[in-house]
Parts: structure tokens; C-alpha cells; sequence
């Protein structure tokens, strides 16, 4: 799940500790959405998904199982090649994997776009562009799923330490999504134990929407 080099996260530490976790739930959501749509008309026959921040694969992994089609973006090598080597019994064909920044890479047409706790990892300077060519890559039902960080996020605190993450009121959030149609906005305010082991305050927008 991220999209910057260097040992400034414990990646591998949280791969580890995250690799037998099941998707996420907005991923979940945005599934059973397409199900519902696909029971009353047809169902493209290879759908495309694009993970944004793939890490070790959760989500890119039940996307696979579910008979899509997956470009897997993250910018750790590390992860990018366990995803690959997790992926192996889906086929050549299946799984597409790009070792690159969000910012950097060209986003095809998709069904659907997930970033997992992700996306905010995209630096402020560059975020709404990115935002912008995410919309225009979904097709006409197609959906984004994940999550965007709340202004009140630990992180974003003055002297965190944490830099070039994007963090977002809930009005900016919302006018992010003002040309699709939201179908799950949760807001989420929460103290909690990180998968490294140490502790946060979180404040998350989960989200599920979907382009008319």
C-alpha cells in the first residue's frame, strides 16, 4: 500500500502481519454492487480492476479470484514481486504489475479503481490531479473504493513527522465525489493499534462511489 520509496515505513513488517487478512471491506462493498448490477444485465466477460498501492495483494488477490482483470501499482519492489509471486496460479494473462508512484503512472480504462489506504499517500502538490484522471479512467458504472484521510488523522499534526500525505476536511472530501455517486461514505474516528505495533489516532473516510 504505498506509493513512496525508502525505509520511511516498516513495509515489510506490515505485510507480514497483514498478508492472511481478508480484503477490505470497501473493496467488499463495491463487489457485491457490481453483483447486484451484473444479476440484471450482462457481465463483461474480463472485467478490469486497477489496485492502487497493491502492497502484498489482499485485495488485488480476491479481485483474482473473482475472474478479473488486475494492474497492480505500488512502489515498493518488495511487494510488487510477493504479489507476483502470490498471483502465479491465476495465469500470465490475469495480472498485470507496475512497480511506480500513483502521480507517475498511465490509469486505462477501468471498471473499477481501488486504493486501499492508500491514495492519501499521493503528496498534496499532485493529489487532485490524480484524483482527476482516476474519475475519467472509471467507464460509465464503473466504481472507485477505499479510503481518504480525515484532517484530525494524528498525522496530520504538526510535527508528526510525517510529510507528503494528503489529508482532507470532510467537505473536500465530499466535493471530491460531487460528479459520482456515493454509495457508502463511512467517517471514521478512531484510536487504534497500527499493524507495526504502535498506536494512532485515525481519521478516515471510507468510500464507495460509482460514475454514473
Amino acid at each position: 500500500m504505498t506509493n513512496r520509496e525508502g525505509p520511511s515505513h516498516d513495509w515489510a513488517t506490515y505485510y507480514e502481519r497483514t498478508a492472511n487478512r481478508p480484503p477490505r471491506s470497501t473493496l467488499r462493498f463495491a463487489l457485491r454492487r457490481f453483483d447486484a448490477d451484473w444479476q440484471a444485465g450482462p457481465k463483461p466477460a474480463s472485467p478490469l480492476a486497477v489496485d492502487l498501492g497493491c502492497g502484498g495483494g489482499r485485495d488485488t488477490l480476491e479481485l483474482l479470484r473473482r475472474g478479473w482483470q488486475v494492474l497492480a501499482i505500488d512502489a515498493d519492489p518488495a511487494s510488487t514481486e510477493t504479489l507476483e509471486t502470490a498471483a502465479a496460479s491465476f495465469g500470465p494473462s490475469a495480472l498485470t504489475v507496475q512497480t511506480q508512484r500513483f502521480e507517475d503512472a498511465d490509469l486505462p480504462a477501468a471498471t473499477l479503481i481501488n486504493s486501499s489506504f492508500a491514495l492519501p499517500l499521493c503528496p498534496p502538490g499532485p493529489f487532485h490531479e490524480l484524483w482527476g484522471r482516476i474519475v475519467d479512467a472509471l467507464e460509465p458504472g464503473g466504481r472507485f473504493c477505499g479510503q481518504l484521510f480525515g484532517d484530525r488523522d494524528s498525522w496530520a499534526a504538526p510535527g508528526s513527522g510525517k510529510t507528503g500525505i494528503t489529508f482532507l476536511k470532510r467537505s473536500a472530501a465530499e466535493a471530491l465525489l460531487a460528479t459520482l455517486d456515493i454509495e457508502r461514505f463511512l467517517e471514521e474516528e478512531i484510536e487504534a493499534e497500527r499493524p507495526v505495533g504502535r498506536s494512532k489516532h485515525w481519521h478516515i473516510f471510507h468510500i464507495v462511489a460509482r460514475k454514473p
